[in-house]
């Protein structure tokens, strides 16, 4: 087994190797990339930080950011993405402590995959030095000064039918500024949803949950869990959620090929140019987003999101109801979600679908991080209509 320890069958070290230092299994074993990339198979799960190994394989079902994200660097260097998922890596380390099974040997690079060290070790560095600038520090007063333009926004659109009634032209008007609500409000649940605004986690998950949930309707934790694959392996087949385009459209140089090979037919992909604009932009919120969300909610039974999101209906038929009635509301709430869907799609998807669209390579983060996103021209109307997310390669 090169210079590591001996393993049962199982993927555990050996008793022989068990009981080193460092609180964990085995804290004295050594390994080589070999043995590590052996073990990222489900349920047999390695992977390493800061040169350490550890045994993720029981862990990843009780990991909060969910099995699957973790399940993506197994037999991998992971340093970079825990770094950039946990903002206080000291307090996540005690977690590390018991599944600690030993370290990389010394001869052996503190990169997999024959990963540039250098580049790495720049990028590191660079990300130190913006960090210690204060470059990434969230400013409160304009979060709340976002904040406050979708809730004056929300409160404009239903005065607006309180004062001068339900006509055509201002049901219009009322659906445009709902509409932008919600566009805006989902762009401010995703910096609550990164962690990046408050100081204390716990802030931020609270928040998250009243913009996602109460003024959204929709799930923080069907959110992270879709969202944060798509930053751990971004435009990476089979990893990305957002390229996961259920057979309907193929994406990229790599996956037109594969299914013409495969003789997979399940959509005139020719076309595909054509009837995006009929399924895609129009479904992706009001149908397919909206059925994942309770389906995830109910499926994971997860009432507090639920009770979160009941609260928006709630709110919106309280306040609609008496102007339109029951499946008027409904109508309305549907055209809104049909407006706030073209915006997400046309913002979300010209960051990433330009770019390279491919299996797992085993690039370093950077590397990665960059081949599979690009920014947009920066203007005062981008900024606001993307939510800042055209600077998208400052933001993965």
């Amino acid at each position: 087994m090169g210079g590591g320890g001996q393993h049962t069958e199982s993927g555990e070290p050996a008793k022989g190797d068990r009981g080193g230092p460092g609180g964990g299994l085995g804290g004295s074993a050594v390994y080589t990339w070999e043995e590590v990339q052996r073990h990222s198979h489900r349920g047999d799960q390695w992977l390493v930080i800061d040169r350490k190994v550890y045994n993720i394989s029981q862990w990843v079902k009780r990991h909060p950011g969910g099995i699957r994200v973790i399940s993506h660097f197994a037999g991998e260097d992971a340093t970079d993405a825990f770094v950039a998922f946990h903002p206080d890596p000291n307090f996540v380390r005690k977690f590390l402590k018991p599944l600690l099974i030993g370290e990389l040997a010394p001869t052996e690079p503190s990169q997999d995959h024959g990963k540039n060290e250098t580049l790495v070790q720049d990028f590191q560095a660079l990300r130190d030095r913006v960090e210690r600038e204060g470059l990434l520090r969230a400013r409160p007063l304009f979060f709340s000064l976002y904040l406050g333009h979708i809730l004056l926004l929300e409160a404009l659109a239903l005065g607006l039918l309180w004062v001068w009634g339900t006509s055509w032209s201002l049901t219009l008007l009322c659906s445009l500024m709902l509409a932008t609500s919600q566009s805006q409000a989902g762009w401010l649940q995703h910096d609550f949803g990164h962690l990046s605004v408050c100081k204390k986690s716990s802030w931020n998950h609270v928040l998250h949950k009243f913009v996602i949930g109460h003024l959204k309707g929709a799930s923080a934790c069907w959110w992270n869990h879709r969202h944060f694959q798509h930053h751990a392996k971004p435009n990476v087949l089979s990893k990305d959620p957002d390229v996961n385009m259920l057979h309907v459209f193929v994406l990229g140089d790599k996956q037109p090929v594969e299914y013409g090979i495969k003789k997979l037919k399940y959509m005139p992909y020719h076309h595909q140019h054509q009837y995006f604009f009929l399924i895609g932009p129009p479904l992706l919120i009001p149908v397919f987003f909206t059925i994942q969300i309770f389906q995830t909610m109910f499926s994971q039974r997860n009432w507090v999101d639920l009770a979160w999101a009941m609260t928006f209906y709630l709110r919106f038929f309280c306040c609609y109801y008496p102007f339109f009635g029951f499946f008027g509301s409904i109508a309305l709430i549907s055209f809104v979600r049909f407006l706030e869907s073209h915006w997400f799609v046309w913002v979300t998807q010209m960051n990433h679908l330009p770019m390279e669209i491919d299996h797992e390579r085993h690039q370093d983060w950077l590397t990665m991080q960059l081949s599979g996103t690009c920014n947009i021209e920066q203007s005062t109307f981008n900024d606001w209509f993307s939510g800042h997310l055209n600077f998208q390669i400052e933001h993965q």
